[in-house]
């Protein structure tokens, strides 16, 4: 069986990346800061740190969005990347930054308790307060 290569990149393409190997199902997050950030809720997936390989960075840079989170971001487009929890081996990545077809699923919503008054969850899926 061959292995999995997932390709995706920021709009402007200042920022390219691939991913080696499986992707987790996606989390819907709708805490403040993904709103704040993406102008929505998120919709992020994952893998392990070393499954993801930068190809072009010029762009790309990191914003400490609390004490334990950095978030990266295209500095010309805008584009929401990625999100990373110090002392975690994960890395998230924004789903929609993903070239198609990526195959994934949203599998629940997080932080639904911070969700935006806008929009209401139809979809039966599972709904967290937090993580």
């Amino acid at each position: 069986m061959s292995e999995l290569h997932t390709t995706g990149s920021c709009l402007c393409r200042g920022v390219i990346f691939e991913v080696v190997g499986t992707l987790s199902p996606v989390l819907a997050c709708h805490c403040s800061q993904c709103a704040k950030t993406s102008g929505n809720f998120a919709a992020m997936t994952s893998c392990p740190r070393e499954n993801l390989k930068i190809f072009s960075d010029e762009t790309l840079r990191w914003f400490r969005s609390s004490e334990a989170v950095e978030r990266g971001f295209c500095n010309r487009c805008g584009g929401n990347l990625f999100w990373k929890q110090t002392g975690s081996s994960d890395i998230y990545i924004t789903a929609g930054t993903l070239d198609k077809p990526t195959g994934l699923k949203i599998s629940e919503h997080i932080f639904i308790a911070s969700k935006s008054d806008y929009y209401e969850l139809s979809d039966g899926l599972p709904q967290k307060d937090e993580w």
